[in-house]
């Protein structure tokens, strides 16, 4: 949770003071949700009766199509809900302000105080009157390339908001807009990075590790997964089935992975590269839960394809454990953050091997030494392995 807000003592001024401020007081200050919540006691500090206010930021971003900051009288932190996608076809948003204002409304006002009967009709006033609302105002507020989002404001006053209050809240927008821009697009850089490199990754990349050839040695377990059968799938399937495939495929994969301290790297095809640094005690231990979930997972999606007639999917996990280089590789221009060396190579062909030995998961000795007898492991002997001079021995693991 972030921290609540530093509140400087203030004397009541002019919005100009507020501009001020927020022009120049809050470049410290990372989190929009902080700096909205400080304006709003600001503003009543001012003398403008705000009594509740909100943000309502779009983003990009895999699972959300926005951000709700919302902050009510004596709140030392705002509330902050992120929306899913799927909101603009529920009645919660059917009707709202919010969604007057993004068909093109320049302003939502609603007297509160007045026969419901008369006014605007969705749940959102009801509830606002419920609470002893008086008035309401929703203002677009635009960011560069015609980016829209809205804030609102709504008091308890009894009269509503004065002409002065609102001239006072309309003047502020442009500076907010600025300022809430900022804020956004450094959240999306950041979010745009995990989603395409991962949350280790990106935090490399954002504290400068950007050159070619600049990265670190880092000791891990490596897992690599791969579809069978995929080049017939694609070529017999249409092209939105392989697209949900591929997605309830890797769904079914990630989210063991990432729930257990894994970082997938790359999506490769119809293929994964996740790793488990040894930073982490468990590490090893946590790849071998991941797998299991990811198993049962595999399991229950194809039993729901099977409803529609669909072959079940079959798939390869190796597995090893080794030193990596882990940093940006590529050409001048463009590059990427993944991990290289014999560990890889090791895991890339273990999983080459389970379609021969008739195995899901197949584990290197190194690795198995790792997890010791908190596993159940199958040895399956000793194979020769493409790229390395000597037999490996291998483990099954079927957990």
């Amino acid at each position: 949770m972030n921290a609540p807000p530093h509140i400087d003592p203030v004397t009541p001024a002019s919005d100009g003071d507020l501009v001020h401020w927020l022009i120049h007081h809050t470049r410290g200050e990372r989190f929009l949700d902080n700096i909205f919540t400080e304006l709003c006691v600001r503003l009543q500090q001012e003398g403008i009766p705000v009594k509740r206010a909100s943000l309502h930021m779009l983003i990009q971003h895999p699972q959300w199509i926005g951000a709700r900051i919302t902050w009510g009288d004596g709140m030392a932190e705002a509330e902050l809900e992120r929306v899913d996608h799927e909101v603009t076809e529920r009645s919660e948003y059917i009707g709202s302000p919010v969604n007057e204002i993004r068909e093109g409304a320049s302003e939502v006002r609603e007297n509160l105080e007045r026969d419901p009967s008369l006014g605007r009709k969705h749940a959102v006033y009801d509830g606002m009157r419920a609470k002893g609302l008086t008035d309401y105002v929703a203002w677009p507020m635009y960011h560069s390339l015609g980016k829209l989002h809205v804030v609102t404001f709504a008091t308890d006053r009894r009269g509503g908001f004065e002409a002065a209050h609102i001239g006072g809240l309309s003047r502020l927008l442009p500076v907010l807009a600025l300022v809430s821009e900022i804020r956004v697009k450094n959240r999306l850089a950041r979010t745009l990075l995990e989603t395409y490199v991962g949350s280790h990754a990106s935090e490399l990349i954002l504290a400068g590790a950007t050159r070619r050839g600049s990265g670190m040695t880092v000791s891990a377990a490596i897992m690599i997964c791969d579809l069978r059968d995929f080049t017939r799938i694609s070529d017999n399937w249409p092209r939105d089935d392989v697209i949900d495939l591929l997605n309830d495929y890797f769904d079914a994969m990630a989210a063991p992975i990432e729930r257990h301290g894994g970082e997938i790297l790359k999506f490769i095809g119809d293929g994964l590269l996740a790793i488990f640094p040894l930073s982490e005690p468990s590490a090893c231990a946590n790849l071998l839960r991941a797998v299991s979930e990811a198993r049962q997972a595999m399991v229950a999606l194809n039993e729901k394809n099977s409803e529609t007639g669909r072959a079940p999917l079959n798939y390869g996990i190796g597995v090893h454990v080794g030193d990596v280089m882990y940093g940006n590789i590529g050409s001048r221009e463009r590059l990427d953050f993944t991990v290289i060396g014999p560990a890889v190579n090791m895991a890339s062909r273990l999983e080459g091997l389970t379609k021969q030995l008739g195995k899901t998961v197949l584990l290197s000795r190194a690795f198995a030494d790792f997890v010791g007898n908190d596993f159940v492991l199958e040895r399956v002997g000793e194979y020769p392995v493409r790229g390395f001079s000597d037999p490996i021995e291998l483990f099954a693991y079927h957990g």
